[in-house]
C-alpha cells in the first residue's frame, strides 16, 4: 500500500488525472514522489515523498540511506577541508531526520534544525518564514551562540526545493546576521521552474555568495489554471468527518519502555548536535536498541516505529538499529502537522490518516495533529515515540494519539526521549510549572524541582523495604509504585472530602491567618512537597479569597537524614527576602521532619553567606504538639492524605541520588502524566476552597483564640512513639508513623506490620481499615492512644531497622 507503485499504479495518479497536474523530470522521479491533497488555501497539491519518513511509512535504512548518501554528495562537492568547516541546519518540521542524516554523510559537521517550539530562556539566533506552510514561523535556537558564526559553508536542508521562497528567506535573515562567502543546498527533489532557478542566481550575485544545490532528483510540476480552487473542491467532496476510533475497549494497555537515554544526550538538532554528541549516541544505540528488541512481543512480524513532528531522527536511528538486529520488518514515519487528504485509493498517496488532538502544549495553541498510512497497514506491533514535552494527559486522552493506535494494532509501546534543555551554569533553572509539570494551574505553585519524568525509578515496596533497612539505599533514591486506589477506595475519599471539606477550610484558613499575624503581610509560601503543596495553595487561595493578596508560592524537596534542598533555598534567597518565607506541610506525625528542616536551615546559614530564613512550619494539623503555626491540633482525616500523586497534582514523592541530581540541580520528582484519568488534585482544591465563605466567622473566632493562646510545642508526640517503639519490641522511631496521615502512608508506600486505633475511633478510619485488610494487616484497637491511628512498619528486615538518616542502624 506504501510504495511508490500499487499494483502497477502510481501513487500520484489520483491527482493527476482528476486536477490535471502532470510530474515531469528525472526517470526515478515517480519512485520518490507520489501526490495528495491538502487543506491548505495556499497550495493544493502535496508532493508526497516515498523515502522521507513523513507521511509514508518506510524502511529506516532506505530514509537514512537517502540523507546520508546526500550528505556525501555534499562532502564531495566542498572537499575534505570545506566540510569540516561547514555547518548543516535542517527545517522543520519535515526535514529534521533528513537534515540531520545528511550532517552525518558530511562527516563531522555540527547540526541544527529549525523548530516552531520556543524555549524558555534560549535566545533565538535567527528565524525566517515559510510562505506556502500553514505553520510558517521558524525559531534557531542554538544552545551555543557560536554555532553560526565563522565564514564555513552552510549546508541547508529541506525535503523539497519547490520555489526557493524558504531558503531565499533563511539565507536573507542568517546573512545579515552571519555573512559568509558559500552557501549549500539539499533537498531529495528540486522542483523549481526555470524563473525559479534564475531568481537564486540572481540573489546569489545580489549577496555576493556562491549557492549551490544537491538534489537526489529534479524535476518540474506543471500546474493547470484554477488548480487551487479545484483541489479545495475536491478536498470538500472528498473529506470525511472525522471520528475518533476510541480503544478503550481493546484489552492490551500502552506498554512504557525505557531505553537508558543518555543523561545530557540531545534528542536531536533543535538546539544543536555536535560530533562530540553524535559519537555518544553512535556508543549508546546498539544497547537502546536492545532494550527496545526485548521489549517487542515474541510474535512480532510487522512493527511499526513512528516519531513525533520535529522528534524524527532519533526514531529513525533507532528503527534502523532495530531493522539490524530483529528478524521482523521495520517501517518508519512520523507524525505531522500537516492537513492532508485520505483517499484509500492505489493511485493516491495518502491511503489512511489518523487524527488526534496535539499533545506538546504547542505555542500557536490547540489542534489536530496527524499520522498517515499507519492504520490498515498491518502493523502488528507500534512503537511510539515521542520526547518528554509531549508526553501529556493529551498523548494518554481517549482521543490521544495513544489511543487511536491501539485501535489499529495488537500492541503499542511508548519511548520517551528526554526533552533536552540547553543547561544554564552559574544560574538555577526557573520552576517548573503546570500543565508542563503538574495539573495544577502555573500561578498555583512553582516547583523548585527537576523533571525525573523519564528515569524509572520504581521499585516493589518490599524490595524498597529490604534496601532502605539493610542500608543498602536511602528510601529517597527509588520511588514505590504510586499505589492505583480501586474503586471503593475513591469512593471513600470522595465521602470523606464531602464530610470534611468545611472543617479543612476553616483550617486553612485559621492558619493563613496566623501566619498572616505573626510571620509577614505578605509571605512567601513554600510547600515542603509533596503533602505540603496542597496546603500551600488552599493557603494562598485563602489568603487570595479574604484578602485579596496574590502570595507567590513554591514547592521544595526535603529529605530525612539530607536536609532541605539548598539550591532551592538559595533560589528563593535571590528572589525574595527569606525573612518572608513560610515552610508549609500538610500536618505533623512526631515531628522528624520538623526537627530536620531546623537542623537544615541551621547548617545552610552556617556554609552560606545568606541567612533570614524561619525553619517554624505552619500546618494544617499538628496532632504530635510539634510547632506554633497550625489550624488545629486534633488527628483527623485530612483526605489529601489518602492518595499519593493523583491529589497532589501527579508530582511523585521527591527524589536524591548521585547519579541523577548534581551538586548544582534542584532535587528530582516525576510527573505521572499517564494517572491524569484518575486525578482529583483541582477537585479537591475547589471542594475545600468552595467553603471558604460559610466557614468566614468561624476562622475569625478560632484565629483569634489561636493568636492569644500559648502554642509552645509540648512533643508530646515524639514521647508516645517512643514509648509505643519500646512497648512493641521495635527499638526505633523510624517504624512508628503517628496519626491518620502518616498510617496512610504506611500503608500505600510501606511494608505495614500492624495498625493501632484509637478505641472507638470512627469515619476518619474507614479507609485505614480498607487499606489494612486489601494489604493483610491487622487492626488493633488500644484504650489510650494520643492519636487516632499509629502505623508501624515491619521491623523483620534487620535487628537494628533504620536510623534517623533513614539508613540502616546496624546492632
Amino acid at each position: 500500500m506504501n510504495n511508490a507503485v500499487n499494483n502497477g499504479v502510481w501513487s500520484g495518479t489520483w491527482v493527476a488525472q482528476r486536477l490535471g497536474v502532470e510530474l515531469e523530470g528525472d526517470d526515478t522521479l515517480k519512485d520518490l514522489l507520489g501526490l495528495a491533497l491538502r487543506r491548505n488555501p495556499k497550495r493544493a497539491h502535496l508532493l508526497v515523498s516515498h523515502v522521507l519518513g513523513k507521511h509514508i511509512p518506510q524502511s529506516p535504512t532506505v530514509v537514512y540511506g537517502h540523507g546520508f548518501t546526500l550528505g556525501r554528495q555534499v562532502r564531495e562537492l566542498l572537499g575534505a577541508d570545506e566540510a569540516a568547516r561547514a555547518v548543516v541546519l535542517g527545517y522543520a518540521e519535515t526535514a529534521t531526520g533528513l537534515g540531520h542524516s545528511v550532517a552525518d554523510g558530511v562527516g563531522s559537521a555540527p547540526y541544527l534544525h529549525s523548530t516552531r517550539r520556543p524555549v524558555p530562556g534560549v535566545a533565538p539566533a535567527g528565524g525566517f518564514e515559510e510562505s506556502h506552510s500553514h505553520a510558517t514561523s521558524h525559531l534557531l535556537l542554538p544552545e551555543d551562540p557560536t554555532l553560526l558564526l565563522g565564514d564555513g559553508p552552510l549546508v541547508l536542508v529541506d525535503d523539497e526545493f519547490s520555489t526557493g521562497n524558504t531558503v531565499l528567506n533563511t539565507i536573507r535573515d542568517l546573512h545579515e546576521r552571519y555573512p559568509r562567502r558559500r552557501y549549500v543546498v539539499v533537498a531529495l527533489v528540486d522542483m523549481r521552474s526555470p524563473q525559479d532557478t534564475r531568481r537564486l542566481e540572481a540573489f546569489a550575485r545580489e549577496i555576493g555568495a556562491r549557492v549551490d544545490l544537491v538534489a537526489a532528483a529534479s524535476g518540474t510540476v506543471t500546474l493547470p489554471d484554477g488548480v487551487l480552487d479545484k483541489g479545495q473542491a475536491l478536498v470538500a467532496q472528498h473529506e470525511q468527518p472525522h471520528t475518533p476510533a476510541l480503544a478503550e475497549h481493546r484489552p492490551a494497555a500502552v506498554r512504557r519502555v525505557d531505553l537508558h537515554w543518555p543523561h545530557g544526550l540531545p534528542d536531536g538538532g533543535r538546539h544543536g548536535f555536535t560530533q562530540a554528541h553524535r559519537i555518544r549516541l553512535e556508543n549508546a544505540l546498539p544497547a537502546m536498541a536492545a532494550r527496545l528488541a526485548e521489549a517487542l512481543p515474541e510474535d512480532a512480524r510487522r512493527v511499526h516505529v513512528l516519531g513525533f513532528e520535529e522528534l524524527m531522527y532519533a526514531p529513525l536511528r533507532l528503527a534502523r538499529e532495530l531493522e539490524q538486529i530483529t528478524d521482523a520488518e521495520i517501517r518508519y514515519s512520523t507524525t505531522t502537522r500537516s492537513p492532508v487528504l485520505a483517499v484509500d485509493d492505489p493511485g493516491y498517496a495518502i491511503r489512511t490518516r489518523l487524527v488526534f488532538p496535539a499533545h506538546d502544549n504547542p505555542a500557536d495553541g490547540p489542534g489536530d495533529r496527524y499520522a498517515y498510512n499507519v492504520a490498515g497497514s498491518g502493523f502488528d506491533t507500534v512503537v511510539a515515540v515521542v520526547d518528554s514535552a509531549a508526553d501529556t494527559p493529551e498523548l494518554h486522552a481517549p482521543d490521544g494519539l495513544l489511543a487511536q493506535l491501539r485501535a489499529h494494532t495488537a500492541q503499542v509501546l511508548l519511548v520517551v526521549v528526554p526533552s533536552y534543555a540547553p543547561e544554564r551554569p552559574s544560574m538555577l533553572p526557573e520552576p517548573l510549572r503546570g500543565p508542563a509539570f503538574s495539573s495544577y494551574a502555573p500561578e498555583e505553585v512553582g516547583w523548585l524541582l527537576q523533571d525525573l519524568s523519564d528515569v524509572t525509578l520504581e521499585a516493589p515496596t518490599e524490595e524498597r523495604e529490604e534496601a532502605i533497612q539493610s542500608g543498602g539505599a536511602h528510601y529517597a533514591e527509588s520511588l514505590p509504585v504510586e499505589y492505583q486506589p480501586s474503586e471503593q477506595y475513591q469512593q471513600l475519599f470522595q465521602t470523606a472530602l464531602e464530610e470534611s471539606a468545611a472543617r479543612l477550610a476553616q483550617a486553612v484558613g485559621a492558619v493563613t491567618e496566623v501566619v498572616l499575624a505573626e510571620r509577614s503581610p505578605r509571605p512567601v509560601l513554600v510547600s515542603l512537597a509533596r503533602a505540603g503543596t496542597p496546603v500551600g495553595i488552599l493557603m494562598r487561595r485563602w489568603a487570595q479569597h479574604r484578602h485579596g493578596l496574590d502570595l507567590p508560592h513554591y514547592a521544595v524537596s526535603i529529605v530525612r537524614g539530607r536536609g532541605i534542598d539548598a539550591n532551592a533555598l538559595r533560589w528563593l534567597a535571590a528572589h525574595h527576602d527569606p525573612s518572608d518565607v513560610v515552610f508549609v506541610d500538610g500536618w505533623t506525625g512526631k515531628g522528624a521532619i520538623t526537627r530536620e528542616l531546623t537542623a537544615a536551615i541551621e547548617e545552610f546559614e552556617a556554609t552560606e553567606d545568606i541567612t533570614g530564613f524561619d525553619p517554624e512550619i505552619a500546618v494544617l494539623a499538628d496532632p504530635g504538639s510539634c510547632v506554633r503555626t497550625y489550624g488545629t491540633r486534633e488527628d483527623y482525616l485530612i483526605p489529601s492524605a489518602c492518595l499519593n500523586s493523583t491529589v497532589s497534582g501527579l508530582i511523585s514523592r521527591t527524589v536524591l541520588r548521585a547519579d541523577l541530581v548534581g551538586p548544582n540541580d534542584f532535587h528530582g520528582a516525576k510527573f505521572y502524566r499517564e494517572l491524569a484519568g484518575a486525578d482529583v488534585s483541582v477537585a479537591f482544591l475547589d471542594a475545600v476552597a468552595a467553603r471558604f465563605t460559610e466557614v468566614s466567622d468561624a476562622v475569625d473566632a478560632l484565629a483569634k483564640e489561636l493568636l492569644s493562646a500559648d502554642r509552645t510545642p509540648t512533643w508530646e508526640g515524639w514521647a508516645a512513639v517512643e514509648r509505643i517503639s519500646e512497648e512493641f519490641g521495635i527499638h526505633d522511631v523510624n517504624l512508628v508513623k503517628p496519626g491518620v496521615g502518616e498510617t496512610t502512608r504506611v500503608l500505600l508506600r510501606r511494608v505495614p506490620w500492624k495498625i493501632l486505633a484509637r478505641a472507638g475511633a470512627g469515619a476518619d478510619l474507614d479507609h485505614v481499615r480498607l487499606l489494612a485488610e486489601q494489604r493483610g494487616v491487622p487492626v488493633e484497637e488500644v484504650a489510650e492512644l494520643p492519636y487516632t491511628c499509629v502505623g508501624l512498619i515491619h521491623p523483620k528486615y534487620t535487628r537494628g531497622a533504620t536510623g534517623a538518616d533513614g539508613k540502616a542502624v546496624n546492632a
